[in-house]
């Protein structure tokens, strides 16, 4: 992998990393198109370096939701010092508690259920022909929703503009994750367990889900970012933990082509994820998911002409 390869894969896991379109299913296709998957010993460390360039998209969630990711530490800790019982009184930490706990609630279900098929998810569906089908199948329930979300979006709007005109100046979106119950979260942290198939989409079944317990897009959005958080950071961390306690980091290293192209990868997921969450939620509060639909639609069509066209090796 030259250092090109490993730009060009940053910049697609940045960008698709939080946007509904499947990250896991545009390094896939794109690690095919670049070659990167035909030499064997190398395609299993690509899979891993995909993995741990996600340490990039983290970091950018990160520095753009500081604030309530610090609002959520203070929750917990004034959550504890109240004992198993109470509850904060202070309405920020309050609202940092309850969104702590709604994030841990949503990542146990997905936790559970990578453990148990992680290895069989690897062997069998790290390859284009089953992005492909979850590609199209997202697009298609995307767009299915779309007038369903625009409803809600004008009734999102209106209720900012009366909450406006009442002089209410409190954080909307905090306000609406702090009315998420426990049921909700474990909702969406089940719906998160079905973007273990690549090409699904973590963003888009966890976004969905959001949309489904009642909340607007942009707090479906940020409750998505910060699920991703703890989700990317766990599959991250394990699939460096897993090299290391092999031994086989240099190897890794190695077969990657070098320090080089796995800090550039993080580098660059980096940057371009924290363009594209910005984008997200600038757009879902004002448009639907179906612009995401037609482009996971037409990414699937793409490379279906390029397989009968040109014949690009797609994997079973």
């Amino acid at each position: 992998m030259t250092p090109f390869d490993a730009w060009i894969l940053g910049i697609v896991e940045g960008v698709t990393e939080y946007l509904p379109v499947s990250s896991t299913g545009h390094l896939i296709l794109t690690s095919a198109l670049l070659g990167l998957d035909r030499d064997p010993a190398q395609a299993e460390a690509l899979k891993d370096f995909e993995i741990i360039i996600q340490g990039g998209a983290i970091l950018a969630v990160l520095g753009l939701y500081r604030r309530r990711v610090a609002q959520m530490a203070g929750g917990t800790i004034a959550r504890a010092r109240c004992g198993l019982r109470g509850v904060p009184q202070d309405e920020a930490a309050r609202t940092g508690w309850i969104v702590a706990r709604n994030v841990m609630i949503a990542f146990l279900p997905a936790a559970v259920v990578a453990l148990a098929v992680k290895d069989w998810v690897k062997a069998n569906l790290f390859s284009p022909m089953p992005v492909i089908g979850a590609l199209a199948v997202g697009g298609v329930i995307m767009l299915a929703i779309a007038p369903w979300q625009s409803r809600r979006l004008r009734e999102e709007q209106d209720a900012r503009r009366l909450a406006a005109a009442a002089g209410d100046l409190r954080d909307q979106t905090g306000v609406a994750l702090a009315r998420m119950t426990a049921g909700q979260a474990a909702f969406i942290g089940v719906l998160q367990c079905l973007a273990l198939w690549p090409g699904t989409s973590r963003s888009l079944a966890t976004i969905v889900g959001g949309l489904l317990v009642g909340l607007g897009g942009v707090a479906a959005a940020e409750f998505s970012f910060l699920l991703g958080l703890v989700t990317l950071s766990a599959a991250s961390g394990y699939s460096a933990l897993k090299i290391v306690k092999a031994g086989e980091w240099s190897n890794f290293v190695a077969a990657v082509g070098g320090w080089l192209p796995l800090v550039s990868g993080v580098l660059v997921a980096w940057a371009s994820a924290a363009l594209a969450v910005d984008f997200l939620v600038r757009y879902l509060g004002r448009h639907t998911l179906a612009l995401f639909g037609w482009w996971r639609i037409a990414v699937a069509a793409t490379v279906l002409i390029l397989t009968w066209r040109w014949g690009l090796r797609i994997g079973a």
